[in-house]
């Protein structure tokens, strides 16, 4: 009788130890559904520096693309574009300032999640990252002092050329001659041509034409070539990479792009030019 009874004893035991396993099983998958909605799903599709997060880079010296206030935060063009995305893709922007020589590289290295840093896309950079469609298109043009002869590429043979590190504007000048200064931001090359320093400066005509606005004493010149701008993003992140282009698609249809651009600029730089 004790024997039966320790049994039936020992059995109930182990009954409710598997019922209170199986509640804790269910918990726990009841808990992982009820924190995965849509956003969730969507961003761990992709490979993100931070869950739910959009890390991206831009310079911060790229004025009116990217500039840095007083706060240390970001603003401009490029930044009101990442924001856009953002909020397209269910996810958080995370701004992150870097230099722009080094944000590809950064991209690339899975440091930043993508590139919203008005980058003309070439072959050579298409090596290391994955491009977006363009959000906007500009160029490159020359800029002198106003009391300059010069008027295109092909009169600087042989002079000083400033350029910002890292951007495609080197290539051009290279062109023409071996005595290239460079600058970690375009700004800071036209406000030293300003001041007398060197021939003349190759940059974005949109960043010179600002720099204009500001009273800086330079002058545009020819325009060299038309360029596409893209957002970078690292070889392999697939989804991600079609995600920002169907949001950019959306943001184009809907007239935000275009939008963004007259807050800027007073015209609309996201669509082809003719």
């Amino acid at each position: 009788m004790k024997k039966w009874l320790f049994m039936m004893t020992l059995g109930l035991i182990m009954m409710v130890a598997l019922a209170a396993c199986g509640s804790s099983e269910s918990g726990e998958e009841g808990a992982d559904e009820g924190t995965s909605g849509e956003e969730g799903e969507t961003s761990s599709e992709y490979d993100l520096v931070e869950d739910g997060m959009f890390t991206y880079a831009a310079s911060g010296e790229f004025r009116p693309f990217s500039m840095t206030s007083a706060s240390g935060e970001m603003t401009g063009f490029d930044i009101d574009v990442a924001q856009a995305v953002a909020e397209e893709l269910g996810l958080e922007a995370n701004q992150q300032k870097q230099k722009f020589a080094s944000i590809v590289e950064g991209v690339k290295t899975g440091r930043f999640d993508a590139a919203v840093a008005s980058h003309t896309i070439t072959d050579e950079r298409a090596e290391q990252v994955d491009f977006s469609t363009p959000y906007y298109y500009s160029g490159a043009q020359v800029f002198t002092r106003p009391d300059s002869d010069i008027e295109s590429l092909g009169d600087l043979e042989g002079m000083e050329i400033a350029v910002s590190k890292g951007s495609t504007y080197s290539t051009f000048a290279e062109e023409v001659t071996d005595n290239i200064k460079t600058y970690d931001s375009d700004v800071v090359a036209l406000q030293s041509l300003s001041k007398g320093r060197h021939d003349a400066v190759i940059t974005d005509f949109l960043t010179g034409k600002e720099a204009m606005q500001q009273d800086l004493e330079i002058e545009a010149k020819d325009m060299i070539e038309r360029s596409e701008q893209a957002i970078a993003v690292a070889k392999g992140n697939e989804k991600l990479l079609e995600d920002i282009n169907a949001a950019l698609e959306t943001l184009r249809e809907d007239g935000t792009l275009a939008e963004i651009s007259n807050e800027y600029f007073g015209d609309d730089i996201t669509t082809v030019p003719e």
